[in-house]
């Protein structure tokens, strides 16, 4: 089984790890984009209101710039760690250890706008770049749907895959057969309404139950099962899972 995440806005800085290596990133099929992206934003660092503009920062968020200025010399850390946010907050990988920690590393994929796809180890600098940014030239699902849609489509086909990323992220890469979250607040009248920031914090809780624990689920009924066991409150609607939260 392979639960993919989505990357978030805040990343942590720093890192102990070299200057990143792309190719030794897993999924090397995606490199060329990976590295026509890095350059791209290397060199449109050196112009801050077209980065802005294309970033959709201001002027006070120039440190991002910054970031993406130093991609190819900043220090590394394992994606799992660089990313956070309330969905890894709930994650608390760092809280796993052991065999846990151990499924955990193993299980979990972040999907990225720079680097399409991530094993929770593979080392990355800090960036600036998400599925909302419009650089120049192709949008970055054009970009991205040719290599990322026939990886993804190979990883399903040899396991399972719970795709947890938002929809902007999901576009840069399709996966008809995943099975798919969504979660929604139940009102004392019955009516019901999508989340947006607890989306994140349940999801989050979703895939530690996942990634952390014993058995691996082989099917959309077998996810819901494992987090029925954990107290949530889940209905299944074929592959699509719905949390329902009060």
């Amino acid at each position: 089984m392979i639960v993919v995440l989505p990357p978030s806005e805040t990343k942590r800085d720093g890192g102990d790890g070299p200057p990143v290596d792309v190719e030794a990133l897993s999924f090397t099929e995606l490199n060329p984009v990976r590295i026509a992206l890095v350059d791209e934003l290397v060199a449109l660092a050196a112009d801050r209101p077209a980065s802005r503009a294309a970033l959709g920062i201001s002027a006070k968020q120039d440190a991002e710039i910054d970031r993406n200025a130093a991609l190819r010399t900043s220090p590394t850390m394992a994606a799992i760690d660089r990313y956070t946010g309330v969905l890894y907050d709930a994650l608390d990988i760092a809280s796993l250890s052991g065999a846990a920690g151990d499924r955990a590393h193993a299980r979990l994929a972040v999907g990225s706008a720079l680097f399409g796809l991530l094993r929770a180890d593979d080392p990355v600098p800090a960036y600036r770049l998400s599925a909302g940014s419009k650089l120049p030239g192709p949008t970055l699902a054009a970009r991205w749907r040719p290599a990322l849609e026939p990886l993804l489509a190979r990883l399903a086909d040899g396991e399972l895959v719970v795709d947890l990323r938002s929809g902007s992220y999901a576009a840069l890469g399709r996966l008809p057969g995943a099975v798919t979250v969504d979660v929604v607040s139940e009102r004392p009248d019955g009516s019901r309404a999508v989340v947006s920031h607890f989306n994140k914090a349940h999801k989050g809780r979703l895939a530690r139950v996942l990634a952390a624990g014993h058995a691996e689920p082989d099917s959309a009924a077998k996810v819901a099962a494992a987090a029925r066991r954990a107290g949530m409150t889940v209905e299944r609607d074929g592959n699509r899972l719905t949390v329902v939260t009060q």
